[in-house]
């Protein structure tokens, strides 16, 4: 099972760090396979605006950009149809690394003309498939920023192996309600609390099979916004409805 740090701690209260956390995981029990933050490859990309387009003297199929990252005007050959001043995208420095290729970028000569960097597509990045032009992003976007941190990229994703004796950690609720077992934080309290009692009522408990209704029951309240993966009244409900049955 993959979950996000963020998506975590919208159910554990806690100040533990990443490492601790998956140490805590490892010994409870819950095997963590790997972790990786998608942020880390893009950290040298930046928020950019093209403040100028200007046609290649030596290609018809090239621009010649002016491109600000935050530190003032820079040269950038970049073939993208879609390029033009004005558009703010994501920017690669001298020095970083395209993810999708593995290429170190560098200042170099392209036909004639330096180019500092490159304006990136989303399969450059890969973050997609499109390879038609360069990423555009929100004319707001803060020129200078780091991209992952703008684009919410800097977040672990936790793989974690779920062995069938613990179905109770199918859930991110089930994971962070361990954690907090073990003194890792504090369980966030649920918006409300479901009723179970209702809810068995609504599937008809008394016309049917006892422990189906309520596990539909159960089921149905986990797929509510913010109800609880592993429902902590599933049993009362089943014998105390099974009592009013006049059955065990």
């Amino acid at each position: 099972m993959k979950f996000t740090l963020s998506w975590l701690k919208e159910h554990l209260e806690t100040e533990a760090s990443l490492d601790a956390l998956v140490e805590a995981l490892t010994r409870i029990g819950l095997e963590v396979e790997g972790v990786e933050n998608p942020g880390e490859k893009l950290a040298a990309f930046k928020v950019a605006k093209v403040l100028s387009a200007a046609p290649h003297p030596q290609a018809d199929k090239l621009q010649v950009l002016s491109v600000d990252a935050g530190d003032g005007p820079l040269q950038v050959v970049c073939g993208a149809p879609n390029a033009r001043a004005g558009l703010v995208g994501v920017f690669g420095m001298p020095g970083a690394v395209v993810p999708a290729n593995g290429m170190v970028l560098k200042v170099a000569a392209i036909r004639g003309v330096e180019s500092n960097g490159m304006m990136c597509s989303t399969r450059e990045l890969e973050l997609g498939d499109d390879h038609d032009g360069i990423i555009e992003l929100p004319a707001d976007a803060p020129v200078g920023a780091p991209y992952p941190d703008y684009a919410g990229l800097n977040d672990p994703v936790i793989d974690v192996a779920i062995t069938p004796n613990r179905q109770d950690c199918m859930g991110v609720r089930g994971i962070a309600r361990d954690l907090a077992a073990a003194g890792l934080g504090t369980l966030t309290p649920l918006a409300e609390d479901v009723d179970f009692r209702a809810l068995a009522e609504t599937y008809e408990v008394s016309g049917g099979d006892i422990r189906n209704a309520v596990l539909k029951a159960a089921m149905a309240a986990a797929c509510e916004p913010g109800g609880d993966a592993y429902p902590r009244g599933v049993l009362h409900v089943l014998r105390d409805t099974a009592a009013a049955q006049g059955r065990r």
